[in-house]
């Protein structure tokens, strides 16, 4: 075998090239995905069984050319280099593997022979050189066998801790392989893929459970489209009620087309249900209605077939609720809010509190019978059937407004916790809480919000009996919870069990997972991936801030879907799948075959729109910016104290402050160079004569600058740049490129808006790095100073 050699202890000098690599080095297959676990031990490449890149059937195929080298050389020769030979043919199965061969990097030719530490390959000359011409066809490299300096730096790797062989024993890429990565703070870090785009606040996606694994994609004005398992979207919508859905245009309006679910047994029977918001003149309520499939398209509704199951009143046009589910059971589970307004202030105790009320709860029925002259059966084991003064319907109470609720698939080898109901619930003053929901129980609004009392004097009542949430957080991290999903998808195995759900107002994706042992649920921040981590190609490491609602497909995988403007007629909802960059499953796992649908609409395919953002540190959450009116799900609210949490609660998670970027990755690093600015910094640019703290406003993104569209550009925005560049108050904001235009630059930034109180323009709402409808005519500018204007 060849001579491996150890890594020399890291000094002072090497910090700068350590910092750089935790930048760059990332677990990435030459296939450019990233590593797996075998499904069954290697034969020839041994090491790399627990976890690598190579299949029994790429690991076969090395040992073929390992054999077939025997027969080429010298039976002396290859008894002294056969070590190297095995060495080097199975860095194509190492965990690094793309980065050994340059594949990370488009642009750079993909190497023939692996990366080497230079002292590895000046020890592999003086027996071994006349290996290398079998191993490669690049001539370049055999016209230097015989210079053994040049050859090696050739062949070398300058980043000589994650070169072969240092990087198998470098302890800071081998300690957590193959598990979820997470930054200094704890913040796991993750990537998307963008899967849909240009929807209008996209409130839901489902699939029929048909085994089809087309999926429904519903927008608040009361559209739902019809995506095949390619992304294609079909022209005609599936659903289109939209003139019977009460919504407007404004920011943050809560009424609309709200949630959707198909029966159980689709497509036998072809039936969905639908739930949206109704009115007529100053009355609105909330209807739960029944579809058919057209009998002539199976991608569209027959919109003649509707059946009223319910309606309620709503006696205010927020907390609607929204959430349908079906059940193992059978049983549609009907999620509504408490009425809306503040305090949930209808009768003595509040809707919530009121079993006679079907407000303010969880509801279930039997939509396959009908019985006491309702359209929907009562579940016999319903709670409170046999109660003269509950609603049979009632499921669970003391619910404020749970926005995104769902079933938990279980473990997908043991089954465990199937069936598991884990809602989010939309909170007052204080605190957002995530609730696992049972049978009869109690969730304690409007006496508790979250841990704490919130009507003291009902939360003194013995007779509450409530149930604590399983997480609470306060409205330092975010405002308006949304609801997500317990991972239960085949891709990515190591988010098997993590409860992902995210903060509509913060734009704060989060975690939760649960300790087998203890049944505490440990918090962890959800990061974009940071450096290299998330440069897969299709992947993107940003998103939109308003996370609306979150989704899994048919086969199990995750989904979360955002907006730029929280608004039901503004275009700007994408659809992202939530992806693991450390690890997937072995190839071929988790294939599905879509079962055939006849398409008679015209498809539209899909093209991908965002893009990924080249940084140094974890990508920082999105900022939302204030919607125009009150935000969607947000209830009018007092400033609050700094609220503290129950002591078993894990610590708040800190903002990671943005830092300068690494090296470059092969060649070598500046040692003295002048740092780089960090993403979101500014500058002026402006014509000579001009004094200071006026000019065109240039932007640092990705490396590098470029200008800001003037649409939407206000005095909100320009306070962030002058305060960025260090001058206390911001005059005006310029328009149509009043301080010339920036023609030699990309324009980055459009439709900025921003809340004023931002730590940089990158942190306000935009339409998406590099995404505009601008010329350089509309360069945007800014005129600060260091005295009040209005002095």
């Amino acid at each position: 075998m060849a001579r491996q050699r150890t890594v020399a202890g890291i000094g002072p000098g090497a910090l700068l090239a350590l910092r750089a690599l935790l930048v760059a080095a990332h677990p990435q297959c030459l296939d450019f995905r990233p590593p797996f676990r075998p499904p069954q031990p290697l034969s020839f490449c041994a090491q790399y069984s627990a976890f690598g890149c190579c299949t029994a059937e790429q690991d076969a195929a090395l040992a073929r050319r390992f054999r077939a080298l025997e027969t080429r050389m010298d039976a002396g020769v290859w008894a002294t280099c056969a070590g190297y030979a095995l060495d080097l043919l199975c860095q194509e199965c190492s965990p690094y593997a793309a980065h050994l061969y340059d594949a990370e990097d488009p642009a750079t030719p993909l190497r023939t022979v692996p990366g080497l530490c230079e002292d590895y390959c000046l020890d592999m000359w003086q027996t071994c050189r006349g290996l290398f011409r079998h191993l490669s066809p690049d001539r370049e490299l055999w016209a230097l066998e015989s210079n053994r300096a040049k050859l090696c730096r050739y062949l070398s790797l300058d980043d000589t801790d994650y070169c072969f062989p240092s990087l198998l024993v470098n302890e800071n890429l081998n300690s957590n392989l193959g598990r979820v990565v997470a930054d200094a703070k704890g913040c796991l870090q993750l990537c998307l893929e963008e899967v849909a785009n240009g929807l209008r606040n996209p409130v839901a996606m489902v699939h029929a459970g048909d085994g089809s694994h087309r999926f429904f994609v519903a927008e608040q004005v009361g559209l739902v489209w019809t995506y095949l398992p390619d992304r294609s979207r079909l022209e005609k919508p599936f659903l289109n009620v939209s003139q019977a859905v009460l919504t407007s245009p404004w920011e943050g309006d809560e009424r609309g087309f709200l949630g959707l679910a198909f029966h159980p047994r689709f497509p036998h029977p072809s039936k969905l249900y639908v739930y949206y918001s109704v009115g007529v003149g100053f009355r609105e309520w909330i209807r739960i209605s029944e579809f058919r499939i057209s009998e002539d398209d199976e991608n569209t509704v027959d919109h003649g077939s509707e059946r009223i199951i319910l309606e309620i009143e709503e006696p205010a046009s927020n907390h609607n609720g929204g959430q349908l589910l079906f059940g193992d059971d059978g049983f549609l589970y009907i999620f509504t809010g408490d009425g809306g307004m503040a305090g949930d202030p209808f009768g003595k105790f509040g809707n919530a509190q009121n079993k006679s009320a079907l407000l303010g709860k969880v509801l279930r029925i039997d939509v396959d019978r009908k019985e006491r002259g309702l359209p929907y059966g009562i579940p016999l084991d319903n709670p409170f059937v046999d109660d003269p003064e509950a609603r049979p319907e009632v499921y669970a109470l003391g619910v404020r407004n749970m926005w995104r609720c769902s079933f938990d698939r279980g473990d997908p080898v043991s089954g465990t916790h199937r069936g598991r109901l884990f809602c989010g619930d939309v909170g007052q003053n204080k605190y957002e809480e995530v609730d696992l929901v049972e049978r009869g129980r109690n969730y304690g609004w409007r006496a508790r919000e979250g841990f704490e009392c919130y009507d003291r004097k009902l939360c003194a009542n013995a007779s509450l009996d409530d149930v604590l949430p399983i997480f609470a957080y306060p409205h330092k991290l975010g405002k308006s919870v949304t609801g997500g999903y317990v991972y239960r998808g085949c891709e990515y195995p190591n988010l098997n069990g993590l409860y992902i759900f995210g903060d509509f107002m913060s734009g704060r994706l989060m975690s939760l997972r649960e300790n087998p042992e203890s049944g505490q649920w440990k918090y962890s921040e959800v990061c974009m991936g940071r450096g290299q981590t998330c440069a897969f190609p299709g992947l993107i490491n940003n998103y939109y801030p308003y996370i609306i609602s979150f989704a899994e497909d048919e086969a199990g995988e995750l989904y979360f879907m955002s907006t730029g403007v929280p608004s039901a007629t503004a275009a700007r909802g994408v659809i992202y799948k939530v992806t693991d960059p450390s690890r997937r499953a072995p190839p071929g796992k988790c294939k599905i075959r879509p079962a055939q649908v006849k398409v008679k609409s015209h498809l539209i395919p899909f093209v991908p729109k965002e893009k990924f953002i080249r940084t140094s540190e974890s990508t920082p959450r999105p900022t939302a910016r204030a919607p125009t009116k009150a935000p969607r799900r947000r209830r009018p609210t007092a400033a609050p104290p700094a609220p503290t949490l129950r002591p078993t609660k894990p610590a708040r998670p800190t903002r990671r402050p943005g830092a300068r970027k690494g090296g470059g990755r092969r060649r070598g690093r500046p040692g003295t160079a002048v740092p780089e600015p960090q993403n979101g910094s500014v500058r002026l640019v402006r014509p000579s004569g001009l004094s200071p703290g006026r000019g065109r406003v240039e932007v640092f993104i990705g490396g590098r600058w470029g200008t800001v569209c003037d649409d939407g550009w206000d005095i909100k925005a320009a306070a962030v740049v002058c305060r960025q560049l260090g001058f206390a108050h911001a005059v005006r904001a310029a328009k149509r490129a009043e301080f010339g235009e920036g023609r030699a630059l990309r324009i980055l930034l459009d439709d900025v808006r921003c809340a004023g109180s931002e730590r940089n323009l990158l942190e306000c709402a935009h339409a998406g790095v590099g995404t505009h409808n601008c010329k350089h005519e509309e360069d945007a500018g800014v005129e600060c100073s260091h005295e009040d204007p209005d002095l």
